[in-house]
């Protein structure tokens, strides 16, 4: 564990997405606890008012505190992108496991059961699953971990398909070990690195389509703050009130940079190639 956090600590672009990661993390865990104003309550005096000392990112039409409720809106985002990536990986990379294993149908029905998904873009496939099922924040996490699953059992498949046939797998078997004991103690933690590299990214995207969905009205809906919600109330008002929608959306990208470069720097460490190339 020490030599991983040490590796990955060399690695430029890791270093540098994990300490945007770590304070984004910070900020949106602790900064709406540390303001002194609501994510909710409403100052008619101070209608759009621009940035200030009081109100570093100003206020909306209803006189509240954007950066209060663009740090909420991150914490609700970041965990609705969370708990749909970890119930995509929950129900892919098990799948993907088992058609790796007993190839044969199984393989086939589950890796075109994934094709049928990959055909639609991943929003397109969000907004679909949103319209079908209703609004609300469960479904937002259901639209998210639709769009994932099929990565993560494509992924874990091939990955699997390259270590099945290792040694160490074929001894579990002639010791007569289970076959869940065989996919969980013997192949998943030699195929969890370029897992763990496609979660971190899936998460950044993850927060672009929950984003998205509650820009639209169909996902997390008012009063509760959340990035797509706060960015769709500043478009109304842009002219007006501009920092608004410029400064969520810079929060986000501020974010997303973080993961991508982290999702980067792992994947640079599981690559033996590029290992040494990207390390001081």
């Amino acid at each position: 564990m020490r030599s991983s956090l040490q590796a990955l600590w060399r690695n430029r672009t890791a270093r540098v997405g994990s300490a945007i990661v770590a304070l984004f993390v910070l900020a949106i865990s602790l900064g709406g606890a540390l303001m002194p104003y609501s994510a909710t309550d409403m100052d008619f005096v101070n209608l759009l008012a621009p940035p200030s000392i009081a109100h570093p990112f100003g206020t909306d039409s209803f006189g509240r505190d954007v950066l209060t409720r663009v740090l909420l809106g991150g914490r609700v985002s970041l965990a609705i992108s969370i708990a749909g990536v970890a119930l995509a990986a929950a129900i892919g990379i098990p799948a993907g496991l088992m058609a790796a294993w007993y190839s044969g149908w199984t393989d086939q029905l589950a890796m075109r059961l994934a094709d049928l998904l990959f055909a639609f873009p991943s929003f397109v496939l969000a907004l679909f699953l949103m319209v079908v099922l209703g609004f609300g924040v469960t479904n937002v996490v259901f639209a998210i971990a639709l769009v994932y699953v099929p990565i993560f059992a494509r992924l874990a498949r091939n990955l699997a398909l390259t270590v099945r046939e290792e040694s160490y797998v074929q001894a579990a078997r002639l010791m007569g070990q289970s076959t869940p004991r065989i996919l969980a103690r013997e192949i998943l933690p030699n195929i969890a690195a370029p897992i763990m590299v496609q979660a971190s990214i899936s998460i950044a995207f993850g927060v672009i389509i929950e984003a998205g969905l509650s820009f639209l009205g169909l996902g997390v809906q008012p009063p509760t703050p959340s990035l797509g919600v706060i960015m769709a109330d500043g478009r109304e008002y842009f002219n007006q009130g501009p920092w608004v929608l410029t400064l969520a959306g810079l929060f986000i990208s501020f974010g997303l940079l973080g993961l991508n470069l982290l999702g980067d720097g792992l994947r640079d460490l599981t690559d033996p190639k590029l290992r040494e190339r990207t390390t001081s």
